[in-house]
């Protein structure tokens, strides 16, 4: 299952209580050695050879799913859906046409069985992001930046709507663990 939505929703909590339910493997897109080097890539690189990067840890992390299925559940924090969202967000892209540039290596790809698309309300997110103890320059730019709130709420609604795979979820009122609940009942309910 890969959890996708903007920086400082909770995916990482969710994610590593979901991996420890199921006693399955957590990965976040961004595996090592990539996860170092986003800052650099993020400050110096141009928007194709920024995507480039990103792209070669999609695949990287891609591989490392594969390894772990036999071994049991695997729950990504971020995975296509994320890189075609931020990566449009953040260079004034369509989503749409960051996804065009992925195509050709998605026969490469690992395909999620569902991927949970985290929402919630301004409000909420910059209580939660308050409280994130490792923040990014992505999470700040949510609010830094005009708009990017707003934009990557809208690409990730428009990757959702053409993602067989999504299930969006409102975590306004919802907890960690009633969101991992909440998972955890429809997984059972698509598998009956």
């Amino acid at each position: 299952m890969v959890l996708e939505g903007v920086s400082g929703i909770g995916k990482s909590t969710l994610a590593a209580l979901l991996a420890r339910r199921l006693d399955g493997s957590r990965l976040h897109t961004l595996a090592d050695p990539h996860t170092g080097w986003s800052d650099t890539a993020n400050r110096q690189f141009n928007a194709l050879p920024q995507f480039a990067f990103y792209l070669s840890g999609l695949l990287h992390v891609s591989d490392r799913i594969r390894a772990c299925r036999p071994i049991g559940p695997v729950i990504a924090d971020r995975y296509v859906s994320s890189v075609t969202a931020c990566h449009a967000a953040a260079h004034g892209l369509d989503p749409a046409d960051v996804a065009h540039l992925i195509d050709p290596f998605r026969p490469s790809l690992a395909t999620p069985d569902h991927t949970f698309y985290l929402h919630c309300s301004a409000a909420v997110l910059r209580e939660r992001l308050r409280s994130k103890t490792d923040t990014k320059q992505d999470d700040t730019d949510l609010f830094d930046v005009p708009g990017r709130l707003k934009q990557l709420t809208e690409n990730f609604r428009q990757v959702a709507d053409s993602d067989p795979t999504a299930t969006v979820l409102n975590t306004d009122s919802m907890s960690p663990t009633e969101l991992a609940d909440a998972i955890c009942t429809h997984m059972e309910r698509t598998r009956a």
